[in-house]
């Protein structure tokens, strides 16, 4: 069984964010962690690794130091990175992103691909989805728990759905969305961290995406332009009440959920 997980390297809000004037992320300049929900995902391919034995490859398009979560992904039991980097294809919105990323993974064999469910910078839950479309095999998206038969070769998942979830089947080649509660990522060991600085990172670059054409990629090649961004606005303090009692607290805290219309 081979498995490619789609990482991204998104900024670390906790040192600031920073933004370019054409209004992108200026990523450069800022620190950088490996998506939450695609830290999830990889953790999902590393356990059907250990019961399966299955070949796990990280894939990222980004800035040259994205290298480090490839090594990262490594160093927690991946065995192939490919990092997608190139002039040209920076400034990407979320179908100039999904169509190089299927370009780059058009090049690998896999039954299954994961993807974090939505990026924190982004948010946008679109390039998962964007990538199953462009590669022509179905998409489970918002996945909780991941089940493989291998006679079959298919997989059943089990998907988040507001206050239920569903039981969705479906053969591979499949690609799958993840959330944060499919997996609690499992720590870099020790040997993990020196194999993974000896292990090679793949490098592509744009002559090296199979069947994507020019107007697909880059900023050029972005149908979402950015109007205007800014960092996160402050919220106010809001209404503070102090009551004299419990009763009194109970009393005001049901009058609001009432006058909003939550009872």
């Amino acid at each position: 069984m081979k498995v490619v997980v789609c990482v991204k390297q998104v900024p670390d809000t906790k040192g600031g964010v920073k933004f370019k004037p054409d209004g992108t992320l200026d990523r450069g300049a800022m620190l950088a962690i490996m998506n939450p929900d695609d830290k999830a995902g990889l953790e999902a391919a590393l356990k059907l690794k250990d019961q399966y034995g299955a070949e796990v490859t990280v894939v990222t398009m980004g800035l040259p130091k994205a290298d480090a979560v490839l090594r990262e992904a490594l160093a927690m039991g991946a065995d192939k990175a490919i990092l997608v980097t190139d002039r040209v294809l920076g400034g990407a919105d979320t179908w100039a992103t999904s169509s190089t990323i299927a370009g780059a993974i058009r090049n690998l064999e896999y039954d299954i691909v994961i993807t974090g469910r939505q990026a924190i910078d982004g948010d946008t839950a679109q390039v998962g989805p964007q990538i199953s479309e462009h590669l022509g095999i179905p998409v489970i998206s918002y996945a909780e728990e991941i089940s493989v038969d291998e006679k079959e070769k298919s997989v059943t998942v089990k998907r988040q759905f507001e206050d239920r979830y569903h039981m969705v089947k479906a053969k591979m080649p499949v690609l799958i969305t993840a959330l944060s509660e499919l997996g609690e990522p499992r720590y870099m060991t020790p040997g993990g961290i020196f194999d993974a600085f000896d292990t090679e990172v793949t490098v592509w670059g744009r002559a090296d995406l199979k069947d994507v054409a020019d107007e697909n990629i880059g900023l050029k090649g972005s149908p979402t332009q950015i109007a205007k961004a800014s960092d996160k606005v402050k919220k106010g303090a809001g209404e503070k009440v102090t009551p004299d009692s419990a009763d009194e607290a109970v009393k005001y805290i049901l009058g609001k959920l009432d006058e909003k219309h939550v009872i």
